[in-house]
């Protein structure tokens, strides 16, 4: 096989795929970005089938077809609310497969070191490179697979734990086993006295008992960071991703793998610490202890609930001028952005100024409000993020937050002993009048009260989102 055609192949699907990136930036580029990426993928999968030394071809294309079938099932199953979890569960899948891979050049390296000189000759494809390294080179080799299988372990099990607390199907409190960071300190230490047994010929069972201790540190990171947190683990948990395959990369000697790895790894860390500075929170506050700690009792609420319907939110509606409406996960889970697409559509025709206030950490994905009202239809230009509009809200007639908690909770300024006190939040309050549609009067997601829902200018528009939307449409004339 044409190793030269292999190498063009990888830099062109490596240059592609750092244009999908870049294209991801902007809404109006996504589109052409996703389909750069698609186009870099099938390319490295075929450069790959076509390079030297690969073996069981048709077994290779019966597999890659296999999984394109459960993907496009998946695809068509999955809602837009599921999008967070989905996310979560393909990172878990990448940690598995370079477990699985790290496992793999293990053998391998094994296999080739038990070889006389005429058989290490013989072989092809990552055989051979290991055929052809000195000492040196090969505990290099094995630094990188101890690293590549560590990774991927913590991201599997820390990726499982995110999925399950996404789904609802694991408590999204932050709970932790007595002893805390003590434990994973404890694991992170075994691992690293594992890795210095591994070098020094501890063979396979150094790499499993390390590999138990990082899936350790997996789930008990993530089951110590609590529901406000998510959407930076999720990002975290992306970069992770991106450096276990590149560490993957560097022990198959795979150019494009690292590459990849590096583009996913760097742009998940920037990204998880621009939503971390968005939150006022730090990055390493974060994944070692994560969102729920207070130093004090939290400060009594004054006040009740007090509720509006249709006819009340439509008559303050019709005699605003501008509008400003404030999207969160329940947004998402009642799939009610094609009703708040039209509102905007009808509020807009007569005149009125409507606006989005979009807060980093909107919804349980990075992105996610963006995502959904670009779906509805809803004009680009008048998505603005939070630094964008905050000052706004004094001069804003109506704030309208459709399925948002914490990131409307005045507690992140009022009260000191707040688990999210210090995280800027989007200053709906001071809008003249404000509508909260909520489905009843729990806490949310982070289990947090909400002062807002106290206020004097604060009517609760209860009820599904969708159907509360839809029955405030025919009012608005």
């Amino acid at each position: 096989m044409d190793h030269g055609f292999t190498t063009a192949a990888y830099v062109v699907a490596a240059v592609l795929f750092i244009l999908s990136l870049g294209g991801l930036s902007g809404q109006e580029s996504a589109k052409r970005a996703v389909w750069y990426g698609i186009f870099g993928m099938a390319l490295a999968v075929a450069a790959t089938l076509y390079g030297p030394g690969f073996g069981l071809w048709w077994l290779s294309v019966a597999l890659i077809a296999g999984g394109g079938a459960i993907g496009w099932v998946v695809a068509q199953r999955v809602q837009m609310t599921e999008m967070p979890q989905l996310v979560a569960a393909m990172h878990s899948l990448v940690g598995l497969a370079a477990v699985f891979i790290g496992f793999n050049a293990h053998i391998e390296a094994a296999n080739v070191a038990a070889m006389d000189e005429a058989a290490r000759a013989a072989v092809e494809g990552f055989a051979a490179v290991l055929a052809h390294k000195t000492p040196v080179e090969l505990s290099i080799l094995r630094v990188e697979l101890f690293l590549g299988v560590f990774i991927g372990a913590v991201t599997f099990t820390g990726s499982v734990i995110a999925f399950g607390k996404l789904a609802g199907k694991v408590d999204g409190k932050a709970r932790k086993l007595p002893g805390g960071h003590v434990l994973n300190a404890g694991a992170a230490i075994g691992s690293i006295l594992l890795l210095l047994v591994y070098l020094n010929g501890g063979g396979m069972w150094a790499l499993l008992l390390m590999t138990l201790l990082a899936f350790f540190i997996g789930y008990h990171l993530i089951m110590g960071i609590g529901g406000a947190d998510m959407p930076v683990v999720v990002s975290m948990l992306n970069s992770y991703s991106g450096w276990a395959a590149a560490a993957i990369g560097f022990s198959l000697s795979n150019d494009l793998l690292i590459v990849v790895g590096a583009l996913v790894g760097s742009s998940g860390a920037i990204l998880s610490y621009i939503m971390c500075k968005a939150m006022n929170r730090s990055f390493i506050s974060v994944i070692l202890g994560g969102f729920g700690n207070t130093t004090g009792p939290a400060m009594e609420i004054a006040g009740e609930q007090i509720a509006i319907d249709a006819e009340g939110v439509a008559a303050a509606l019709n005699d605003a001028d501008s509008v400003i409406i404030i999207p969160g996960y329940g947004m998402a889970v009642a799939q009610a952005q094609q009703s708040v697409s039209e509102l905007t559509r009808k509020l807009r025709a007569k005149g009125k100024n409507v606006r989005f206030a979009i807060h980093p950490v909107a919804g349980r994905l990075p992105g996610h409000m963006n995502v959904l009202l670009a779906e509805a239809k809803v004009p680009y230009d008048i998505v603005l993020e939070m630094d964008e509009i905050n000052e706004d809200f004094p001069e804003t007639d109506v704030a309208i937050v459709i399925g948002s908690n914490d990131i409307v909770n005045p507690a992140a300024q009022e009260d000191p002993n707040s688990p999210i006190a210090g995280m800027p939040v989007l200053e709906c309050w001071k809008a003249k009048q404000v509508f909260v549609s909520k489905r009843g009067q729990g806490t949310g997601y982070s289990g947090i009260e909400n002062p807002l829902f106290y206020k004097e200018n604060t009517r609760m528009f209860y009820g599904d989102a969708k159907k509360s939307l839809d029955s405030l449409l025919p009012m608005i004339e």
